[in-house]
């Protein structure tokens, strides 16, 4: 694996998430395993153990010239991680922060550049290249014009795109100085050339051309990519490659998100004991100061990004209070105005007792929310995978969400599916509006409050549901004997 992130020693977002639970998956079915990343400032180091120097003096060409690099290695909760330092004045990875600067190509394309040098010089030659998002797009670009004729002929890459909307672009001198000496080879229509500016290179067009196998996140969202604007431009390269293209459902990881032994909420419980999820609901309560009363608890768990549908959130809050429900939110904004207007509508509400507001993550308070909720929403505006719907469900947590991407593979809804009565574990709104998510809320509150036994029915659908990682693990161990005998 070569990636940008890691859980949790280096995460952002949910790819640091897929990244450890593949590859743990992957141990699991006995397959070797290492990781490569960035060795940041700003890792979590007490999550890693047995840190230690794996290479000094790694050399790396870049520009005409090459940047010193040290290679250390050490254990993130089991899995063996690689941690590559750059020596250089442009401190690459000693920022303070993982992303967010002018130089983000030139810092990743580098890193890119310094884990094949390492594979090679290392005399690793693993049997599949495993690639995450536009961060380290270059590698199958580079392994296949430089590397393949340097002494790493039979390697082949799996490149997986997390998020289209990202997909890393520089201009022609950056692919010179990664060693791509030709650049106008390279910038060609069919090749990196972006097809909307002729002068710029893609990276994620180069991994779709370059890559053995191309996969995302989930399979409808590969058909969004394909077939309308969720690919941001990249539909006609994948239509080009579509034969090595799908999508995999992500997965998550069954041993921190297990309502039977997590230690971060109020009472362990199974489908078999669901009375015990109420404990968890009057924890929470107790934990936020909502007033007890019978009353469902919709929650909502996340990112506060304009992806996830904003205008929505704040519509369902509103809707749930004035509608026999309280209303929990446990989230960041990706932008400082967003987090404001969260703060401001959290002093707004400060003194209502069906409402709290938690503006920052914190991940001890997201299991006990996922614990004690009865519902929980996701009214994205696209959505590649989804892993709140999972983790929910997983805590007898019903979702209500929109009919988009990985959200549309994993949530059935309780009144329309043509699935049995058993595997229906949710409801689903098409339109991106607010008449839209009322009328799932409404469905979802008129069960609570009309039919309790069947909505215990439909909670424990969700905690029968297997999102785990064992399927796609299987699916991805396919993908890669398929194309290593290629």
């Amino acid at each position: 694996m070569v990636a940008s992130e890691c859980a949790p020693v280096a995460k952002v977002g949910g790819l640091a998430d897929v990244v450890f639970g593949l590859s743990r998956e992957l141990e699991i079915r006995g397959n070797a395993v290492e990781i490569i990343l960035p060795k940041y400032d700003c890792m979590r180091y007490d999550h890693v153990w047995g840190m230690q120097v794996a290479w000094k003096h790694l050399a790396v060409p870049w520009g005409g010239g090459g940047i010193d690099c040290t290679v250390w290695f050490g254990f993130v909760h089991g899995r063996k991680c690689f941690f590559i330092e750059p020596h250089c004045r442009e401190g690459f990875f000693e920022r303070g922060a993982f992303y967010g600067f002018s130089d983000e190509a030139d810092r990743f394309a580098f890193f890119t550049k310094a884990a094949l040098e390492f594979m090679l010089k290392s005399d690793k030659r693993p049997d599949i290249i495993h690639t995450h998002d536009w961060q380290t797009a270059l590698l199958p670009v580079l392994l296949y014009e430089v590397y393949a004729h340097a002494g790493m002929p039979h390697q082949r890459v799996c490149h997986t795109i997390h998020n289209f909307k990202h997909q890393g672009v520089a201009g022609s001198h950056l692919l010179w100085a990664a060693g791509l000496l030709d650049p106008g080879k390279y910038m060609s229509g069919d090749r990196l050339g972006d097809d909307f500016d002729p002068n710029t290179a893609n990276f994620t067009k180069g991994a779709i051309a370059y890559s053995n196998f191309v996969t995302t996140v989930s399979p409808h969202h590969a058909w969004e990519a394909r077939h309308s604007d969720q690919g941001h431009g990249l539909g006609h390269a994948l239509f080009m490659y579509q034969d090595k293209f799908r999508g995999v459902l992500n997965g998550i990881d069954y041993e921190m998100w297990n309502p039977e032994i997590d230690r971060l909420i109020a009472h362990p419980f199974t489908a078999a004991g669901f009375e015990f999820k109420r404990t968890n609901t009057v924890g929470l309560r107790h934990r936020l100061m909502l007033q007890e009363s019978e009353k469902p608890v919709i929650a909502y768990v996340g990112r506060l990004d304009p992806q996830k549908g904003l205008h929505l959130i704040r519509h369902a809050l509103f809707h749930c209070i004035h509608n026999g429900a309280q209303f929990v939110l446990l989230g960041s904004g990706s932008e400082h105005a967003i987090n404001h207007d969260f703060h401001q509508l959290k002093y707004h509400l400060n003194e209502n007792p069906d409402c709290h507001l938690e503006i920052g993550y914190n991940e001890e308070l997201a299991h006990l929310v996922y614990a004690g909720a009865d519902f929980v929403i996701v009214p994205s505006a696209f959505e590649p995978c989804g892993l709140t719907q999972m983790i929910a469900m997983r805590y007898g947590t019903v979702p209500v969400v929109r009919s988009v991407g990985g959200l549309r593979d994993t949530v059935f809804d309780w009144d329309h599916s043509d699935r049995p009565r058993s595997e229906r574990n949710g409801f689903l709104f098409e339109h991106l509006d607010a008449g839209g998510i009322e009328s799932a809320l409404d469905r979802a509150l008129g069960l609570w409050h009309g039919n309790r036994a069947a909505f215990e029915e439909l909670a424990t659908n969700c905690m029968a549901c297997d999102y785990s990682w064992n399927h796609p693990g299987r699916e991805y161990v396919s993908i890669y004997e398929h194309i290593r005998h290629k």
